[in-house]
């Protein structure tokens, strides 16, 4: 996974960075296609933190933002919208179908049996 963080109006601290850094290992955990990703953090104004961020897993884009009055906390939101849009993700990835047809499959072959 590329990670790649960006700071507008603001400086990039190595602390911010390994905090970004570690909360992407809980999306990672979750569903490990993620190819890369682009996190944009920025002051707007004093009390608006602003944190946005792109992911490319299996041929789809995922965006999420989220703004807060600290940045550790516009992280923290931004975070728990990217977890919910990936589980999501990977939730429809998912041959739900294909489940159906093996138990049909196996109720007739067993009805055949009786």
């Amino acid at each position: 996974m590329q990670l790649e963080i960006t700071g507008h109006n603001l400086e990039v601290t190595t602390a911010l960075h390994n905090y970004v850094r570690e909360k992407f290992e809980r999306i990672k955990r979750h569903f490990d296609q993620v190819i890369n990703v682009h996190v944009i953090l920025e002051v707007e104004n004093k009390t608006r933190h602003k944190a946005e961020a792109s992911i490319n897993v299996s041929g789809s884009q995922i965006f999420a933002n989220d703004t807060q009055e600290n940045m550790y906390a516009a992280v923290d939101g931004l975070m728990d919208k990217l977890d919910r849009q990936v589980l999501k993700h990977k939730a429809k990835l998912k041959d739900h179908h294909r489940d159906a047809a093996l138990r049909r499959e196996t109720q007739q072959l067993m009805a055949e049996m009786d």
